[in-house]
């Protein structure tokens, strides 16, 4: 039964709900980005600590999903992943022409794309290590990357080990984690860190799989909690890359009226 729910055969639609949620959120986040930065000139709005959290926790419940859920696509995530890379050089392409000022250069759905294709091989592996284990070392890794981008590894604001300057100047380096100097998007998730996360996500799936299944009898099981749907949400979630490719045009124009109304 463990390696009937491994191989994506119950699909847990609590999940779905989270995403959901996520997606919700994430559209009144751009929403007010794009009414405080680019039609009011505040600057400062999106360094403020609570629009910090709120923007840190939308990504990083997006990318632990989008592990979580990978063993339901397995069998088309070799099309999905090149289907989400299509995407976002999609949008970089029109974000590039139409909004220079904000362009996106490997944004998360070219991230997305690169984790969903870069796990079919790692798959084997990742199965041989137990899930805790797993899920242990790559959050821990997760934190020791996550100032990458800084020139270290180590916490946040203690470095543990500077790394070589020249693995910043190869600009192919920056979907790595390394980004060349000058280099600027408006939204970046290299691979490093935000892999490990997308695969503590992945250990998470595993370590759910295994809990028993709970009866009807006895007090439902975790497996049978994330069965449960959350009306509206758990629908929304399904759809995220829809959304993901239509909201951003219009939470701009929507921005853009209100503010000729204002």
């Amino acid at each position: 039964m463990a390696n009937q729910k491994e191989s994506g055969q119950i699909r847990w639609h609590l999940i779905d709900g989270i995403r959901g949620l996520a997606i919700v959120n994430m559209i009144a986040f751009h929403f007010l980005f794009d009414w405080h930065e680019i039609f009011h000139g505040n600057t400062e709005w999106y360094w403020s600590m609570p629009v910090r959290i709120w923007q840190q926790w939308i990504c990083c419940t997006f990318i632990l999903v989008a592990g979580f859920s990978w063993t339901w696509g397995k069998r088309n995530n070799l099309k999905r992943g090149l289907f989400l890379n299509a995407c976002g050089c999609l949008i970089s392409l029109v974000m590039w022409l139409f909004l220079p000022e904000e362009a996106i250069w490997f944004g998360i759905l070219n991230f997305y794309g690169c984790a969903v294709l870069l796990t079919i091989p790692a798959e084997k592996f990742l199965r041989s290590v137990p899930p805790l284990f797993g899920l242990a070392a790559a959050g821990i890794l997760f934190v020791l990357t996550r100032d990458l981008q800084l020139g270290y590894i180590g916490l946040p604001g203690y470095p543990l080990l500077r790394l070589p300057e020249i693995l910043y100047r190869w600009k192919p380096m920056t979907v790595l984690g390394f980004p060349f100097p000058g280099f600027r998007s408006s939204d970046y998730y290299p691979m490093l860190p935000w892999y490990f996360l997308f695969l503590c996500g992945f250990a998470l799936h595993r370590l759910a799989s295994r809990l028993p299944a709970g009866t009807e009898q006895a007090k439902p099981s975790l497996p049978a909690v994330l069965r449960c749907r959350i009306p509206f949400l758990s629908e929304l979630g399904t759809k995220s890359i829809w959304i993901y490719m239509l909201h951003q045009p219009v939470c701009y124009l929507a921005a853009a009226l209100l503010t000729k109304l204002g």
